[in-house]
Parts: C-alpha cells; structure tokens; sequence
C-alpha cells in the first residue's frame, strides 16, 4: 500500500477495534509505515497509531521504538511522538530520560495537543506541579474549541488535586459547559 488515505486507515482501525487485538493492529500499522509513500496521513502519524498499539498490547519497548521512528521521520502528527517517548520511558521507569524528553520539548516548541499529552503524563506518574504548568501553558496557547475544553478539565482536575482555589481559568471552563 503505497498510497493511504484516511479512509483506508480508518477502515483498519475499525476492523482492529472490533477484533479488539491491539498487537494484530500493531503489526498492520508497522508494515503500512514501511510500505507507505504517500498519503493524507504522513508517515509519522502511522507510526505514532503503531506505537500507541503496541502500548495497548503490553509491549512498551516496541512502543518506544514506533515513537522514536516517528520523530526521527519528521513527518506531521497530531501530537509530537516525543510526548509518547517521554510517556513510554515513564512506563519503562526511566524517569529521568522521560523528563528531559520533555525539557527538550519545552525547548523546542509544543502545540496544545502536546501540551495536553504531556500534562496528563505528568499527572499520570505524580509530577501534578509539572501537569498544572503545562496544562495552563497549553491553554493559553489554545483558541477555543474542543481541545481547549479538554485542557481546561485537564488542569481543573489537576488543580484538584493539588487543593488549589478556582481561578479564572477554571470559571472557562464553566462557561463552556
């Protein structure tokens, strides 16, 4: 399959989702990727879905090498694969490499959706002073939509947890509802 379009990869999606074999999808996406030339979803989009399955089926370290694949390919996707290395290496109890992948990614420059990814990482393995920081950058960086909602209940229960008063960011999100 030289060329994919989205509505092919939607159908494979599908078909794994009803099989509910994470690793069978795993594998399709991994030759897809190395038969890919063209496409709507470039490369590294496919190999970020590839990484993500291999999460799903208990297979981090396969994980991390679709993640790595995708960043080293450059191509779009809709979060940066290096959110899903520093997750992956978290998974994987290396802490420290996890959060210089994320130093190295506030560095480099983030979208919100990446933003979110990391955010609730950093929740996920304790850091919810990290989290809080990068949902509310997120946010701010955000124009209103689904994906600033999502950020916005994101860091709202983030603050929770961390026993902080509602502000103005938090009444946002009420007026959204």
């Amino acid at each position: 399959m030289a060329h994919v379009t989205r509505e092919q990869l939607d159908r494979l999606l599908e078909q794994a989702l009803l099989l509910d074999d994470h690793g069978a999808l795993a594998r399709q996406l991994d030759v897809l990727a190395q038969s890919y030339e063209t496409g709507e979803v470039s490369r590294a989009a496919i190999l970020v879905l590839a990484a993500e399955e291999w999460r799903q089926s208990g297979q981090p370290a396969a994980a991390l090498d679709r993640f790595q694949q995708a960043a080293d390919d450059g191509g779009e996707a809709p979060v940066d694969p290096r959110a899903g290395i520093a997750d992956t290496l978290f998974e994987l109890e290396r802490p420290d490499e996890a959060v210089d992948m994320i130093a190295t990614i506030r560095r480099a420059g983030w979208t919100p959706a990446t933003a979110l990814t990391i955010a609730e990482t950093l929740a996920a393995y304790g850091d919810l002073n990290g989290a809080h920081e990068w949902a509310t950058d997120g946010v701010d960086a955000c124009p209103p939509g689904l994906l600033r909602e999502a950020l916005l209940r994101t860091r709202y229960r983030i603050r929770i947890d961390l026993g902080l008063p509602e502000d103005d960011l938090d009444a946002l999100l009420d007026v959204s509802r």
